[in-house]
């Protein structure tokens, strides 16, 4: 599969850092790195777009201006691609109206394109959009790129004697890569400690997500994301916690 990265800063370059290490060697993956400035409304997209872009399959734009998306469709025109995934994890640098003319605009092209908010809600068969808005899609390109990054996954196996646990595998990373980290510092923890240490950890990595209020979650981003995280530690971990009991006290006549 060929992609092509769109980044502007530090934040799309961790993603791109983390899918060229971990992600299948099959990938050719390509970046361009957006202009710093943009103007509020874009009339001539040509001003801001290289002379070429290397033909692509599937374009991830991890951009940290909103100016990028109104670029989109002319970058899928340059490049060939079928498919676009517009991360969404700081509404400033995509808001919903936008993604939503986004997601318009490349549909009228025959594109498909989904906008996880936050990236990390991305399967390999819906995204979020906010809180109990779960979208559905059908495309192969991002199947594919959702089968080994997007929300995280994990095989984790737990010694019944210790409860601690032995061995974590990714199955599908975090596309910044925070899930290959917390798997590599929950070796040894606890059932019972392994939820909130993964939450910790997500903080710690750290998450990029945007720290205000979301309006379409009513939560930071950031927080949402963390959720993801330990919510995918606590299911594999849960048949070995301990189920605390409480043994009544004697009454007093």
């Amino acid at each position: 599969m060929r992609i092509l990265s769109i980044i502007s800063g530090d934040y799309g370059q961790r993603h791109v850092d983390n899918i060229r290490a971990y992600g299948p060697r099959s990938w050719h993956v390509e970046v361009w790195r957006a202009p710093s400035v943009l103007p509020p409304v874009i009339d001539y997209p040509e001003d801001y777009l290289p002379d070429a872009l290397p033909q692509s399959d599937l374009i991830l734009s991890f951009a940290e201006h909103r100016g990028v998306a109104e670029l989109l469709p002319d970058i899928v025109q340059m490049t060939g691609a079928r498919a676009v995934v517009a991360a969404i994890d700081n509404e400033a640098w995509l808001p919903r109206g936008l993604a939503r003319q986004l997601r318009g605009w490349l549909r009228d092209m025959g594109v498909a394109c989904v906008t996880p908010k936050p990236l990390c809600s991305l399967t390999e068969m819906y995204y979020d959009q906010g809180r109990g808005r779960r979208v559905a899609y059908h495309d192969p390109y991002i199947v594919e790129f959702a089968r080994h990054f997007g929300r995280p996954a994990f095989d984790i196996r737990v010694d019944p004697d210790t409860r601690a646990i032995a061995a974590i595998e990714v199955k599908r990373d975090a596309v910044c890569g925070c899930a290959r980290y917390v798997a590599e510092n929950l070796l040894g923890v606890e059932a019972d400690d392994a939820e909130e240490a993964a939450g910790l950890l997500h903080h710690h990595f750290p998450c990029l997500a945007s720290m205000g209020i979301d309006a379409d979650y009513g939560d930071t981003l950031m927080h949402v994301s963390g959720n993801a995280m330990r919510d995918a530690v606590a299911e594999q971990v849960k048949p070995y916690k301990r189920t605390p009991t409480i043994t009544p006290g004697n009454r007093v006549a």
